[in-house]
């Protein structure tokens, strides 16, 4: 652990690992280990432990427990770990106690269950969690919490809330929620956060209002790719960045929109692809068909031929090296962690 707060030590690509289940359907917290210690050591700059990918709402609070607990003991502080909580006002605060019983340094703060709240009913409820817990939160803005740039401005300057993540991909309003920030809570040193599914295809349009931090569903099953895209993301080589979007994003984003819940189905097909057995996804969703897991293999391997044709021209990146310096361990040289 570092005395760094986590709005300072958020930084490099962020892991959203898969949680792994056995064959019948239990928990696996050995090979969820592994999953977690491999996305380290390849290069994440942070780990956001039992979110969306994670199938937050599949797991009950004990299993929630361990698998933090687990994601606090493999990182053993070489990068933060963000915990989900979501449902209700009172659940969510029973699951970031949960969280910061486990050892984790922040949350994800998931939309509320069911209800479509107001801004004020949001306000509420964000405010209500960051004080009763001493972890930082991230707000994630999503389906039915949506909120307007003074919302946000106004939750900028509540202790504990240090970013929001969003998952509506608006623009005009994300835009207008830096502004509003910037303009009356400019001190706060906000971070934002591009939460959508597979990030990186929208990654060029959230660099250019600034925001460069995002979620990485590729990172689960493919690090090779998705740290090769960071890179060049970070780097301004958008001739890397658009022929991989072109190769291999584009084409996973159109294979994903093919099925309901394949933005957490498929990411475990294809942690299954490269080696490692996480089961599949609990109810109410359902595993990808044979036909687009066939076609997801075949993604993959076009992606790997892509980052290994970088290579060859000399603009790739090493395994395991995010900031693309040479070192191997994905961040840059003095960062804190």
């Amino acid at each position: 652990m570092t005395s760094a707060s986590l709005a300072e030590r958020l930084d490099g690509l962020l892991f959203f690992p898969v949680t792994a289940y056995g064959p019948d359907g239990a928990l696996d917290l050995e090979i969820y280990r592994a999953h977690i210690r491999a996305g380290i050591d390849a290069g994440a700059g942070a780990v956001f432990a039992c979110c969306g990918t994670g199938e937050f709402h599949a797991l009950t609070p004990e299993e929630f427990h361990d698998c933090v607990a687990v994601a606090v003991e493999e990182a053993a502080g070489r990068v933060p770990v963000v915990a989900g909580a979501g449902y209700g006002t009172a659940l969510a605060i029973q699951f970031a106690k949960l969280a910061e019983r486990a050892g984790a340094d922040g949350l994800l703060a998931m939309p509320p269950y069911l209800v479509v709240a107001d801004q004020e009913g949001l306000i509420r409820h964000y405010s209500a969690l960051a004080g009763a817990t001493d972890l930082d939160i991230i707000v994630y803005q999503r389906d039915n919490a949506v909120l307007s740039p003074d919302s946000v401005a106004r939750l900028a300057k509540v202790p504990g809330i240090i970013g929001l993540k969003d998952g509506i991909g608006d623009l005009d309003l994300m835009q207008r929620v830096v502004s509003a920030v910037r303009a009356n809570a400019p001190d706060e040193g906000f971070r934002y956060f591009n939460g959508l599914p597979t990030a990186e295809l929208t990654g060029l349009a959230y660099r250019g209002i600034g925001v460069t931090l995002y979620s990485s569903a590729v990172f689960c099953f493919v690090p090779e790719v998705a740290l090769a895209f960071h890179k060049a993301l970070m780097t301004g080589d958008d001739a890397t960045v658009n022929r991989l979007l072109d190769g291999f994003y584009r084409p996973l984003v159109e294979l994903r929109n093919q099925g309901r819940g394949y933005a957490v189905s498929l990411v475990k097909a294809g942690v299954r692809l490269r080696g490692l057995d996480v089961g599949e996804v609990r109810p109410p969703l359902s595993e990808p068909s044979p036909a687009h897991v066939k076609e997801l293999a075949e993604l993959i391997e076009r992606g790997m031929t892509l980052v290994r044709e970088g290579d060859a021209d000399g603009d790739g990146v090493a395994d395991g090296d995010a900031d693309g310096d040479g070192d191997g361990n994905g961040r840059r040289d003095g960062e804190a962690r």
